[in-house]
């Protein structure tokens, strides 16, 4: 009888031998294609053959194939198969072109991409997402301005979305809702452009936030950014301040709540704070509109940060971000007018600039990591969201991915159990929610 075969090849016909040869049709008791030889085939449907378990002669010469992922499936076949197959060459891409298909190895393809996918769209606005693990539960907090209020999301382990869990109502200005879990309590710094910045507690007992503190409106007037962490069993938490009259301020937690424990950088309009550890030393790093970024160190001796000096001689720098690649430190200075760029940080004083970005209209420059893969999400308030993503042999970021989100403030990486999510909170629209997948292109 006659078999039609799938996908493209329904119009060749597969003829079984009925206990002897017939001229064309290969072995006795075998199967047999009419020659596939000199069609003009770029590519073949996967596991084409795998119906013809006992396929005795295939001739596929003379065609075009594209040694791509999608025929990595046949590579595979030639090493496991019996049928007689004629030696067939690939005609393309270029690193391939000529070989033997049986000669390449599985290892050659490179079929593995990723992709980030829209999993959620959250309706509302906000400029800040910070993640937090709480009583073995996954929350984020987010600031929104024109809610009034710091919105606290739980992740939905069945359901696998973010869902409501409780509102901290402020101003009509909130800019950042810093979560800390310390001592098993969690805090939450409120920081508002007006009205105050408070600092909450939740309580169990009745199990909803309840204002312990108010932050020192002398010195925080206009807050920016909040950083929170910890060194030496001690934990702190640092305040951003970008008004002429306004500290950048440490704060410390005592047994009584979080107290001042320094001033730093004043009135020196700071838009941004960021915390790195390098070579086992805490530094802070606060980005200026006033000058370029300036580096502290802690000193052990006198429990406090010290000036250490700046970070080349940028101005303009909306924030810095770092990230590690093996055993490098790297920062990322973002800037609102001009091109954004990527630094090695090496010793002391010693930045070394590997990559310029165009940046234009840009509010937020973030690395970030999913499993061994470092990305960088460049947001624009005048066009879309550039991902990158880091090769690590060119020691630079490649352009991966655009996303589309309005007026972005914020990208932040959060690992859910089995799902990879990258939330970004937009100014001017509502909030997205992204999530990381893997895709194999020979499947």
């Amino acid at each position: 009888g006659l078999t039609p075969l799938p996908s493209l090849f329904a119009y060749l016909w597969v003829t079984r031998g009925q206990g002897g040869d017939r001229e064309g049709t290969g072995r006795a008791g075998g199967w047999n294609l009419p020659s596939l030889a000199n069609n003009n085939l770029q590519t073949l449907p996967r596991d084409l053959f795998k119906p013809l378990d006992i396929l005795s002669d295939l001739d596929l010469r003379g065609n075009t194939l594209a040694c791509d992922c999608k025929i990595k499936w046949l590579v595979e076949w030639l090493e496991n198969t019996n049928t007689t197959v004629p030696a067939v060459f690939c005609s393309s891409p270029g690193q391939f072109e000529g070989q033997r298909i049986r000669d390449l190895a599985l290892g050659d393809f490179q079929c593995i991409t990723t992709d980030f996918v829209m999993h959620q769209v959250l309706p509302f606005q906000a400029v800040s997402a910070e993640p937090f693990t709480y009583a073995s539960d996954l929350y984020v907090a987010l600031a929104q301005p024109g809610a009034s209020s710091c919105s606290i999301l739980k992740w939905d382990y069945v359901e696998r979305k973010l869902r409501d869990f409780d509102r901290i109502p402020g101003e009509e200005s909130a800019v950042h809702c810093k979560p800390i879990v310390a001592q098993d309590q969690l805090y939450v710094v409120v920081a508002q452009l007006f009205g105050g910045s408070y600092i909450y507690r939740w309580d169990t007992a009745v199990d909803k936030f309840i204002k312990i503190q108010d932050i020192d409106s002398q010195k925080i007037r206009k807050p920016n950014d909040i950083e929170a962490f910890q060194i030496e069993g001690d934990w702190y938490f640092v305040i951003a301040d970008s008004s002429k009259a306004g500290s950048t301020s440490l704060y410390r937690l005592n047994q009584n709540g979080f107290y001042s424990h320094q001033a730093l950088h004043a009135w020196h309009r700071d838009t941004d704070v960021e915390y790195v550890e390098n070579d086992g030393k805490p530094r802070l790093i606060i980005s200026s509109s006033s000058q370029a970024p300036v580096i502290y160190q802690w000193s052990r001796a006198q429990k406090q940060f010290v000036p250490q000096g700046e970070v080349g001689e940028m101005l303009d720098v909306q924030m810095v971000k770092h990230f590690r690649a093996k055993r490098d430190q790297f920062l990322c200075l973002s800037r609102y007018i001009g091109d954004s760029k990527v630094v090695r940080w090496e010793g002391q004083q010693r930045f070394v600039e590997v990559q310029t970005l165009p940046s234009r209209g840009s509010m937020v420059m973030q690395p970030f990591a999913v499993g061994q893969r470092q990305y960088l999400a460049l947001g624009s308030d005048f066009s879309f969201t550039h991902v990158y993503l880091w090769e690590e042999e060119k020691q630079k970021f490649a352009k991966f991915q655009e996303l589309s989100v309005q007026a972005p403030r914020a990208f932040r990486a959060v690992p859910a159990a089995d799902v990879q999510l990258l939330l970004a909170p937009s100014f001017k629209a509502n909030t997205l929610v992204y999530r990381h997948v893997v895709v194999d292109l020979s499947l």
